[in-house]
């Protein structure tokens, strides 16, 4: 069967001489620094925040759904914005519960082919949109004083070993990461410790960069004990 050389399948997929790669690329970089600029301009100006990461796909009527959303409320209250990923699910009760008690209620939302548009309990002048997810994680890192992490999947579990890694190397100073939810999350800290750490893969010590809670009430604690020693700043 023939091919339209004009599809769109077609252009991806035809062949481009070096030089075009190059330009290509080199264009690129003005549009992954216009969003490292709008991320930090924007920001830069909110004041001390936490990240609450989760799954998109839960509904509102998820017990996991109200508990990110009671989280947000409780850090909210005691001086906190929250920081989402912008979209629906966690990231949605999130925005929601900060949005409830006044505190700043930012979205940092990535285009996606599929299911990911801003919520509706963003601050309008705190929804950032990004079309590269480095950038994005670079944002969440910058500006987070800790970050709580939800039930999730894949997306969430990269979020929750960037974070980890960067404390573990050292590229940014040890902040809190609080699991929450003992049965979802105690499976994969015991192969960490045993897998990871029964083949010498981490060091003594790293297990204790992640803690892990049951309650929003433990998790609020876990978040403000920590800072009640510490004056707030950027991570780098």
């Amino acid at each position: 069967m023939a091919t339209n050389n004009s599809d769109p399948i077609s252009k991806a997929f035809k062949h481009k001489s070096w030089n075009e790669t190059r330009t290509n690329d080199s264009w690129a970089i003005f549009k992954i620094m216009s969003e490292f600029v709008e991320g930090y301009e924007r920001l830069s100006r909110i004041g001390p925040c936490v990240s609450i990461f989760g799954s998109a796909r839960l509904k509102e009527d998820h017990p996991w759904y109200h508990a990110a959303q009671e989280i947000a409320e409780g850090l909210g209250k005691k001086g906190y914005g929250i920081i989402s990923g912008g979209g629906p699910g966690v990231m949605e009760a999130a925005n929601r519960g900060a949005l409830a008690v006044g505190a700043p209620s930012v979205g940092l939302n990535i285009s996606l082919p599929h299911e990911q548009k801003p919520n509706d309990f963003i601050d309008l002048d705190k929804s950032v949109d990004f079309d590269y997810f480095f950038v994005r994680k670079v944002m969440f890192v910058k500006y987070s004083q800790g970050f709580v992490v939800m039930p999730g999947g894949f997306g969430t579990l990269d979020e929750m070993f960037e974070a980890i890694t960067l404390i573990q190397t050292k590229k940014i100073g040890k902040f809190p990461v609080v699991l929450v939810g003992r049965d979802y999350w105690q499976g994969l800290l015991n192969w960490i410790e045993s897998t990871l750490g029964g083949n010498h893969l981490i060091s003594e010590g790293d297990m204790n960069y992640m803690k892990l809670v049951d309650t929003p009430d433990e998790a609020i604690q876990a978040i403000d004990d920590f800072y009640s020693r510490y004056l707030f700043k950027p991570n780098f």
